[in-house]
């Protein structure tokens, strides 16, 4: 991380990066099965043996390539430019495989950035790359700025403010059927554990609580995160009260 870069592990995270690699290395495996990839790269490819990549490797039994890119994040108020409507914000969020599958929720929503504020895990730990299946290319994602100035900006950039908490005074549905949701809006996310903190919740517009039809107790950070961008995503996209048919 000293000269700000990460490790890229696997066919398809190289693939999604292909573009930025400054280093690719492959085992005689990963040579035979992906020569179309090795052909496109940018840069310059290194056979090296299994033991070699396995060494290099985060998983158990790497899959023939890694690479090696430049560190992804970017400051903050350059990923809120062009007026964003839809930002996830993970607040302190720690396990890693819940923040890659934030991020590629997030992709597959339409958001516009990702926002890992100050405790969170980093988007670039071999984990976190995996679990976001190549969407940690694809959108802005901005790294350790504090809860407060986060907020800040996004306020700034026009965003409303959500949080969501089982113990939340909006029901997800009321705002939906209300037409709160077609506003900009950027969801704080806890942490898996103790959710999010009393100043995540003071800094926010609105506390949200998703609605449980049946006997579950809770949701998971990523569902949780899911079912909430979605209702912002369609919100955002259906027409608007009296728009015309057709």
């Amino acid at each position: 991380m000293a000269e700000r870069r990460f490790v890229v592990e696997g066919p398809q995270a190289v693939r999604e990066a292909l573009p930025t690699l400054v280093e690719l290395y492959a085992d005689p495996d990963g040579q035979e099965r992906f020569a179309d990839l090795l052909a496109a790269a940018p840069c310059p490819v290194t056979p090296v043996s299994r033991d070699v990549l396995a060494a290099m490797a985060e998983t158990v039994t790497p899959q023939g390539v890694v690479g090696v890119a430049p560190l992804l994040d970017v400051p903050l108020e350059q990923a809120l430019t062009g007026s964003p409507r839809l930002v996830a914000v993970l607040v302190a969020t720690q396990d890693p495989g819940n923040a890659g599958t934030v991020i590629r929720t997030a992709d597959a929503a339409g958001a516009d950035a990702v926002v890992l504020t100050d405790g969170s895990t980093d988007p670039h730990g071999g984990k976190c790359v995996r679990a976001t299946a190549g969407s940690l290319w694809h959108l802005p994602v901005a790294y350790g700025p504090s809860l407060e100035q986060t907020v800040t900006a996004l306020r700034a950039a026009g965003l409303q403010i959500l949080a969501t908490t089982g113990s939340g005074q909006d029901d997800l549905d009321d705002l939906l059927d209300a037409g709160a949701l077609t506003a900009p809006t950027a969801w704080l996310l806890g942490n898996e554990g103790s959710g999010l903190g009393d100043e995540a919740l003071a800094l926010a517009d609105r506390t949200v609580r998703i609605p449980l039809r049946g006997r579950a107790e809770s949701l998971n950070l990523a569902t949780a995160a899911a079912v909430c961008l979605y209702a912002s995503a369609h919100a955002q996209r259906r027409p608007g009260p009296g728009a015309a048919d057709g």
